[in-house]
């Protein structure tokens, strides 16, 4: 196996909302819901899902919950802080104060300051309207961000 990943997908309660947080709040490019044709049965799920392309062949999926569990065969959870995050760096101290701006009226909370950290980036934390945690990150060592 080689060691990369191409699609992360997040479990959402409300799938119109969450397109409208990742898209309309920070940016990221997707025209609409897709798989609405896919209803669910007994035994699948439905299909609809907003998928968002991200750079160097990276997709970000959301599902709503209820079908991600079903597809999945588990209990319906939801997100749970802390146990992992999602990082986005950035090109700039700037940018990552104006990335927390932007969720933060998009609906997310805020839930660390910006501030530098010992290992020498800059970054804050915030969580989604689901509750899932994201690191926007400037870090001086990376060059193509």
């Amino acid at each position: 196996m080689k060691p990369r990943i191409h699609v992360i997908t997040l479990a959402v309660h409300d799938l119109e909302r969450s397109l409208r947080f990742y898209r309309d709040g920070l940016g990221l490019a997707s025209g609409r819901i897709i798989g609405t044709e896919f209803h669910e049965t007994e035994t699948t799920p439905a299909g609809a899902i907003a998928l968002f392309e991200l750079d160097r062949g990276l997709f970000l999926c959301l599902y709503p919950c209820s079908d991600l569990a079903k597809d999945a065969g588990i209990p319906i959870q939801g997100a749970v802080s802390g146990q992992f995050s999602l990082g986005h760096a950035v090109k700039s101290r700037e940018e990552v104060d104006a990335v927390l701006a932007g969720a933060v009226a998009a609906g997310a909370t805020l839930t660390d300051e910006p501030h530098d950290r010992p290992w020498g980036i800059y970054s804050g934390y915030f969580k989604d309207p689901d509750g899932h945690l994201w690191e926007v990150i400037w870090n001086p060592a990376l060059e193509d961000v």
